[in-house]
């Protein structure tokens, strides 16, 4: 039985023991070069996320321990400087071997008609409900942690935007990033990418993340933990209210 399987119900589990802790870092490039500082903050929000949430293997999928203590350390990440209440509100985390299905209803407004699609996803984060995810994908992440994606961040980056309610790209903010500022950075910055994916020209943002305000929100949210580097040559008063929200990016360069 993982050692804290057995913490469930303590409100203040103890430390990660040394040897799984440094057996995952590791294995977690992000983790692995935050300073000293925020890493202990990390161990000890991890800790916690994994006395508190319960994971649940889907369709046959392979979730060992170690595998549920680096999901619990990516999704800490984006929590760091909100601190660990930022992941109040839900409790599950359920994780497929890789894409899932997930069948929604589409009224045309045109036609009125209403038809059911199935939408092929890596993640997904529901207000008030679980978080999902694909195994397969997660450990790319592990493999590839400087490539610009990262699944877990992008679904956390959900969670943290639904604290106030349905996600808009608009998390609670500190008082030290003006609210103002961030909805209107953030606003003529997707409104730039929505006018470049329209056009079809390339963009260094992930075309997905026109989508909608939210989505631009996680996915810009991959890049800085990701690829800071890129998110700055792209949108640098975005990356600037990014490293605000987060922190400094681990990010190598």
């Amino acid at each position: 039985m993982a050692w804290w399987r057995q913490l469930w119900s303590r409100f203040d589990p103890p430390p990660i023991p040394d040897s799984h802790w440094r057996r995952a870092l590791s294995a977690c490039p992000l983790a692995r070069r935050l300073d000293e500082a925020r890493q202990q903050r990390l161990r000890a929000m991890t800790g916690r996320f994994l006395a508190r949430k319960r994971f649940h293997a889907l369709a046959g999928a392979d979730l060992d321990d170690r595998l549920q203590m680096l999901i619990a350390m990516q999704a800490c990440l984006p929590a760091l400087q909100a601190g660990a209440r930022s992941l109040r509100g839900w409790r599950e985390i359920l994780v497929y071997p890789g894409e899932f299905k997930v069948r929604r209803s589409h009224h045309d407004e045109h036609s009125g008609v209403v038809s059911d699609i199935d939408d092929v996803l890596i993640g997904e984060a529901w207000e008030r409900g679980p978080l999902v995810l694909s195994l397969a994908d997660v450990q790319l992440d592990l493999e590839q942690p400087w490539d610009g994606y990262n699944v877990v961040v992008h679904e956390i980056a959900h969670k943290l935007d639904m604290l106030d309610g349905p996600a808009d790209g608009v998390p609670p903010l500190p008082d030290s990033i003006p609210r103002r500022r961030w909805i209107s950075t953030f606003q003529r910055a997707y409104d730039n990418l929505v006018a470049d994916v329209a056009r079809g020209r390339h963009t260094l943002i992930d075309p997905y993340a026109a989508e909608s305000p939210d989505e631009y929100f996680a996915v810009v949210s991959e890049l800085h933990w990701s690829q800071p580097s890129v998110l700055r040559q792209a949108e640098a008063g975005i990356a600037d209210l990014l490293r605000a929200y987060y922190g400094p990016s681990p990010a190598p360069g």
